[in-house]
């Protein structure tokens, strides 16, 4: 059983990625490419769509402070981040290196967390995507989209229907995904440029008609909003602990509370760094330009973001009485809404509508690296066999791994289409926390590890001190985030340890052979735990779900899909084998039938498990 902690040495790691036995991953990206990929993942959805939604809704001027302090569990985490890099330039990220220093399982846990923290985000970065495009459409050109067409159906927006356009650039960029890395880091490389023109132009231009009152308080008086505590799961998960110790947590805009909220979602903005490692197996220099990519596209991005929300937040007064709603069709594209709130006619048309083209090419280039990232993830998790390995085959024309960037486009294109972003923005930010968390406890096992094949040409300074205050960070931001965010990434990590036990155990070359009667054994006791904390199950689900219904038949099927192959397998080896197999398979079918059965009871006896 301990055996799901057994790590996978650094030399086998990078003897595995030279590919021997079929096509690898071409090596063209410098220096200056891993930074534009960088740049290109973090600038974008963040800074121009969540910095004036959490300015208007938390922070105000206050979200400043916001951006320093999730820089500051940024640069703890990408010190961490750039000193792995050197040390194991292969693609997949923190979760190789989470396989050579933590061991399997929580390798695993961390990959699966990374498939929600880029599929996630790419589906945010879809939605600003759509709503800059609709702001340009209607600004430049006077054509107003149908809501239903680009918009989710909500209680403020009745008339949502679908983000038709969300889904639409997420399929262009997927093709050029699979067409190769070389031509998508050109245009990747293009399009940085044109958004930090942009950005420059916004604080360059916006400068003029800042009215610096409006950054006085900096830590804005907090403004009670009884409308945000109605429902309880949309709280921070800090409320509920300063709760239990007799302290209540303030709720509304404004104070230290606000600028902490704001600073756990506006962490989004800072996603991307990150990404510059999923890239390790397609840069020339490795070990040399990993550390630089990650930790110069962060300074850069840092830089240009405190600056353009003390820009915003100069120009739009963010006190607690403006609402998002108030920004009409702009909800979705605030950075253009500051320029039309400047009574200058140029500036609210040409300059406006450069925002928002900054902003498409700027969004474009994020999702361009987020799904590059993800693939990158999938294709390494699949070589480790901890997926099938058909996941991450190689194209033998385009060297990339098709299957899964094609996957990958289709499930993201349909989360962009039916979520709205501040779900999705969430869910990615409590991802990348997460993933800091375990990079950085990485590094302290790092550190009394014997490595004989190579040795990091970049060192985290000031260590075991810096990963320890990127964890502790990062664990804050997390608790900062809403109980129902965390409801959401407990369901998807359940999911994730349940293909772990029934797939990726026993597959993994890394142990010896399982029989057949211990794998019918192990599917058979996690279906009985799935029926017994059936009920607790249901309520982690629902959130994610949407609906008791949904959740109830999500744990029931698969309930009765372990207990079932268990119940079969068992009885068919239970007549073959002999000796501990037998024994093995006979408590297996013999678990599976009273699991099945005690499914039939509890539908009838606990409410949470009556389907009609």
């Amino acid at each position: 059983m301990f055996d799901i902690f057994r790590k996978k040495s650094i030399d086998k790691i990078l003897e595995d990625s030279e590919h021997k036995d079929g096509p690898a991953l071409k090596r063209v990206l410098s220096a200056i490419d891993l930074t534009a990929i960088g740049i290109g993942c973090i600038i974008g959805t963040g800074i121009f769509v969540l910095t004036g939604v959490v300015a208007i809704k938390y922070a105000g001027p206050g979200i400043m402070v916001s951006f320093i302090i999730s820089g500051l569990a940024c640069a703890f985490a990408a010190l961490c981040y750039a000193e792995f890099a050197s040390l194991v330039p292969i693609a997949g990220s923190a979760y190789t290196y989470g396989y050579a220093t933590l061991g399997e399982v929580f390798a695993w846990i961390i990959g699966w967390d990374l498939i929600l923290e880029y599929a996630v985000s790419s589906g945010a970065v879809a939605i600003g995507w759509s709503g800059y495009f609709v702001n340009l459409m209607k600004s430049w050109f006077n054509i107003s989209i149908p809501p239903a067409l680009c918009s989710i159906h909500s209680a403020q927006n009745p008339h949502g229907y679908i983000n038709l356009f969300a889904a639409l650039i997420v399929l262009a960029i997927t093709v050029l995904l699979v067409v190769g890395i070389k031509e998508s880091a050109k245009v990747n490389s293009v399009i940085v440029v044109i958004k930090v023109a942009i950005a420059i132009m916004f604080i360059a231009i916006g400068a003029f008609f800042v009215k610096p009152q409006n950054w006085f308080p900096v830590v804005p008086n907090f403004v009670a909003r009884p409308e945000m505590v109605a429902d309880p799961l949309e709280t921070p998960l800090i409320k509920m602990l300063f709760q239990s110790s007799g302290w209540v947590y303030p709720e509304g805009f404004g104070g230290w509370p606000g600028i902490f909220t704001g600073a756990a979602i506006i962490f989004f903005a800072y996603i991307g760094f990150d990404a510059v490692s999923t890239a390790a197996e397609e840069a020339k220099k490795p070990q040399r330009d990993l550390p630089i990519g990650i930790l110069a596209s962060l300074v850069i991005c840092t830089v240009l973001y405190i600056a353009m929300s003390a820009v915003f937040t100069g120009i739009v007064r963010c006190d607690g009485t403006l609402k998002v709603s108030d920004l009409g069709y702009s909800e979705g594209a605030p950075m253009a809404y500051a320029f039309q709130q400047t009574g200058v006619h140029w500036v609210k048309t040409f300059a406006s509508g450069a925002i928002s083209v900054g902003a498409i090419c700027g969004i474009t280039s994020v999702l361009l690296v987020t799904l590059l990232g993800q693939s990158r993830v999938f294709f390494s998790m699949s070589r480790d066999k901890l997926l099938p390995p058909i996941v991450g085959a190689i194209h033998p024309k385009f060297q990339t791994p098709y299957l899964t960037t094609i996957v990958t486009g289709i499930l993201v294109a349909f989360t962009a289409a039916v979520t709205p972003i501040e779900i999705i923005a969430e869910l990615a930010n409590i991802g990348t926390l997460f993933a800091f968390v375990i990079v950085c406890a990485g590094i302290l096992f790092l550190r009394k590890m014997k490595i004989s094949s190579t040795k990091p040409s970049f060192r985290t300074p000031g260590a075991p001190y810096t990963p320890i205050l990127g964890i502790l960070f990062s664990l804050f931001l997390m608790l900062s985030l809403p109980i129902r965010t965390w409801y959401r990434f407990g369901a998807w990590l359940v999911i994730g340890l349940t293909i772990y036990a029934c797939y990726s155990y026993f597959n993994s070359p890394l142990r010896e052979k399982v029989h057949k009667s211990s794998q019918a054994l192990a599917l058979s006791i996690l279906g009985l735990i799935y029926v017994i904390a059936g009920p607790w199950f249901i309520m982690l689900f629902e959130p994610l779900l949407v609906g008791h219904v949904p959740s109830t038949v999500f744990v029931v099927l698969t309930s009765l899909g372990l207990l079932g192959l268990g119940a079969i397998d068992g009885m068919r080896l239970g007549k073959t084998e002999e000796g501990n197999n037998r024994k093995n398979a006979q408590i297996a079918g013999a678990l599976g039938i009273a699991g099945i059965v005690l499914m039939v009871v509890l539908h009838f006896a606990v409410p949470a498990y009556k389907l009609f």
